[in-house]
């Protein structure tokens, strides 16, 4: 999809640079991508430690204790 946007051009390199992309789209869709793996990463820390039916550490030694 090609959009006009106005970002800061040492925003730009820096991107660029952090990225090691070849191109201003390159870097702009990796920064893009990068972010969206991030939130998601953030969303799904967020939910851990809420799964009340996983086994605890002591429920494994147990179940391993009685092979």
């Amino acid at each position: 999809m090609k959009t006009t946007v106005d970002i800061p051009e040492k925003e730009l390199e820096d991107v660029m640079r952090y990225t090691k992309a070849a191109t201003k789209t390159e870097a702009v869709a990796r920064a893009v991508a990068d972010f969206n793996r991030r939130q998601r990463l953030g969303k799904l820390a967020a939910e851990l430690g809420t799964l009340r039916d996983m086994m605890t550490r002591q429920d494994l030694d147990k179940m391993r204790a009685g092979r």
